[in-house]
């Protein structure tokens, strides 16, 4: 597996077992990844739950414990897919899909 690019993630020759999505940050998450609204990429995992695991481990700048909870996002991440809220999705045991949007929205806001 290359590296390419810091972002994207393929296998040598095909994305078997690879998915490409878009993924979008706002509400200041986008902060924890290197002020960046919209990263395309390609990555070995097939649920949102190791997509979230994926993100934590090779796209996270700084203070993962502002975007992560365990193996998930924390409370005050909206998670859409799709631009449709993901527990009607299925949340975690979302399956992704090729040319999948999923958008982290921070609801935390300092005061």
């Amino acid at each position: 597996i290359l590296l390419l690019n810091r972002y994207e993630v393929m296998a040598s020759g095909d994305t078997g077992g690879c998915v490409s999505i878009t993924l979008r940050f706002s509400g200041g998450a986008e902060l924890l990844f290197d002020k960046r609204k919209t990263i395309p990429v390609t990555a070995p995992v097939s649920t949102l739950g190791q997509l979230i695991t994926w993100i934590r481990d090779h796209l996270l700048q700084e203070r993962p414990e502002l975007f992560t909870q365990g193996d998930s996002v924390r409370p005050g991440i909206l998670v859409l897919v799709n631009d449709t809220d993901w527990e009607l999705a299925g949340t975690l045991a979302y399956e992704l899909q090729t040319g999948d949007e999923i958008h982290f929205i921070s609801t935390l806001h300092g005061g």
